[in-house]
């Protein structure tokens, strides 16, 4: 069983420079992208809430996950997040990666169907 080596509550009380190098190791022990993007996550909101610099933590680590790693159901909850951490290209390839185009084409068609339903509801109501 793996441990977790990064207690929540440090997340808000360490130093950047150590928080970087515990994710980033955590990361090269582990592979576990889902729990280091929630580090990462994390640190946002930590920056979002101090006055420290915690702008952009990890960047490289960051587009290693999202553009090498397996695609999971974590990246693409959390992908938004990190838009600043990619060009525009990049982030349109990695829309494209994270949502395949069955999935988006279904979505489409939910979406279509249920705009159908409210302009006409008795074409789908049983008679």
């Amino acid at each position: 069983m793996q441990r977790n080596t990064l207690p929540t509550a440090k997340l808000f009380q360490l130093q950047r420079n150590t928080l970087e190098k515990r994710i980033g190791d955590y990361y090269d022990e582990t592979s576990d992208a889902k729990t280091t993007i929630k580090y990462l996550v994390a640190l946002q909101i930590r920056d979002e809430l101090s006055t420290e610099d915690f702008s952009f933590v990890l960047s490289e680590l960051v587009r290693h996950i999202f553009l090498k790693t397996k695609t999971t159901r974590a990246l693409r909850r959390y992908y938004y997040l990190f838009l600043d951490y990619f060009t525009a290209k990049e982030w349109k390839h990695l829309t494209s990666r994270l949502f395949t185009v069955k999935r988006f084409v279904t979505e489409k068609i939910t979406k279509l169907m249920d705009l159908i339903e409210e302009v006409r509801p008795e074409a789908f109501a049983v008679p």
